[in-house]
């Protein structure tokens, strides 16, 4: 049976309740989690604060990183153990789990490297005064970890705060988190001191809502739904603590009639099937200038034709999604379109080697869907991809710009002004030019605005977010 950490300690739940762990691939159940609650989380917030009074908060920054370093490392070694894991819990192939491991790596190895490199400043003032201003942990930092990419999330979300010298409660997704919990028994084995990471497991209506709530943490990072993310800044706001939400997206491709057809093709369909569409960035909505517009979605249509869906170990295109409830409600975005009159340009194929219960879906490429259908309003979380014209860039911009996300963006041109334009109309955190997505991207800020969210992860500026300053004023005479 799995574990939680709590002071440096692994333990059950205090009431000793666990959680079934069903494999998406199968449906069976296969491992049990601890069921923590609030009583557990506040073991864990009290076990961080004591960490930040005692050897954690008095390592220098060289030897934080210097742990990081070494976190990463263990990462590496137990790689393909941490990938397995990952696979057979959420169901995506190896190839997937297996790049996982190595952006969850370099996170521990970029921030880890960065420790040391966060400076203060010193401020001109008037003569006589010496200003300086000091950079510090928030404290006690909270981190509510999603399912669809929990090694790589937890990893994008504590490396930074780790770095900055807080102390860290995780509470990862109860359907999948077997990766997360062992990532935090790596941790102690690298010699993070007992309290400077802390993880519990459970239900998000239980040990989550205890986490966001309690009123000893300092800050809440929190990736996943609008719904949730409200409840999430509702509690930062009682508590006068910031917040970092990531709340998903609808992001677009913008396909010009001077773009490389063939290699944005590819990319388009590889940006909605990745992970089986269970991405925030997923490229879920295709938007192509009319004069192209039959050449190339018929493009697109037959690379569509060729996504198979399998088991982690046939390591196909996608795997299942992770849980019935998702299966239902993608199936139901896809017999919703097809009532409505969608055009089907093209299906993925499910092998039909793959168990029976388990929560396998069909990829689906769906053409002239208008733009105030709930498919290209809301997002589907899942391989179902919609495409739609655009007449001039104007038209572009405004169908790119027309739903309530703003998390990513790719345009399509060979022209530099045009692309350039684009870039700067859009609105959303991250926009690429003829590419999608960044491999991890570990070193580029990342975010969104509108109902996708605010605050910023990943680069430099999440160690901003992840501590505050203080100035420091002196009058010498």
């Amino acid at each position: 049976m799995a574990h939680m950490i709590i002071a440096g300690k692994a333990c059950q739940a205090i009431s000793g309740q666990t959680l079934e762990v069903r494999s998406p691939v199968d449906g069976l159940v296969f491992e049990h989690i601890p069921r923590g609650d609030a009583k557990d989380i506040d073991a864990a917030v009290r076990a961080a604060r004591a960490a930040l009074s005692g050897e954690w908060g008095n390592l220098s920054a060289t030897e934080r990183g210097r742990l990081m370093m070494k976190l990463s490392f263990l990462v590496t070694e137990h790689a393909e153990e941490l990938a397995l894991l990952e696979a057979r819990d959420t169901g995506k192939p190896m190839t997937t789990a297996r790049n996982d491991m190595v952006v969850l790596a370099r996170y521990f190895e970029f921030f880890g490297g960065a420790a040391d490199k966060v400076h203060g400043e010193v401020i001109p003032f008037l003569n006589g005064y010496q200003v300086n201003l000091l950079r510090e942990p928030l404290g006690v930092t909270a981190h509510i970890i999603p399912w669809n990419y929990p090694a790589q999330m937890m990893g994008r979300s504590i490396a930074p705060a780790l770095a900055m010298g807080n102390a860290v409660v995780v509470k990862p997704a109860e359907d999948a988190c077997l990766s997360c919990l062992r990532i935090a028994e790596l941790a102690l084995l690298a010699g993070f001191p007992a309290g400077a990471l802390n993880i519990v497991s459970g239900i998000g209506e239980e040990a989550g809502a205890a986490l966001a709530n309690h009123p000893d943490i300092n800050f809440i990072s929190f990736t996943g739904s609008n719904e949730v993310g409200v409840l999430i800044q509702q509690a930062a706001a009682k508590h006068a603590v910031k917040c970092t939400l990531e709340l998903g997206g609808k992001s677009p491709h913008l396909v010009f009639e001077d773009a490389n057809l063939e290699l944005a093709a590819t990319t388009v369909v590889r940006g909605i099937i990745q992970n089986t569409g269970q991405t925030c960035t997923a490229g879920s909505r295709l938007l192509v200038q009319q004069s192209i517009y039959d050449r190339f979605v018929a493009l697109v249509a037959e690379k569509f034709k060729q996504v198979r869906v399998g088991t982690p170990e046939m390591n196909l295109d996608c795997g299942p999604v992770v849980n019935p409830s998702q299966q239902q409600r993608v199936n139901r975005f896809i017999e919703q379109a097809k009532a409505a009159g969608y055009p089907v340009l093209a299906q993925g194929q499910i092998d039909p080697g793959v168990p029976a219960a388990g929560y396998y879906v069909t990829p689906t490429l769906f053409g002239h869907v208008p733009n105030d259908s709930p498919l290209a309003q809301q997002e589907v979380f899942g391989p179902v991809l919609a495409a739609m014209s655009f007449t001039d860039e104007a038209h572009a911009i405004a169908l790119a710009n027309g739903t309530d996300y703003g998390l990513l963006a790719a345009v399509w041109s060979e022209n530099g002004g045009t692309q350039q334009r684009v870039a700067k109309a859009l609105k959303c955190g991250q926009v690429f030019i003829n590419s999608f997505g960044a491999g991890g991207g570990v070193e580029l800020p990342f975010g969104g605005v509108k109902r996708s969210g605010h605050g910023r992860e990943k680069g430099f500026l999440a160690l901003e977010e992840m501590s505050t300053t203080k100035t420091v004023v002196q009058f010498h005479g």
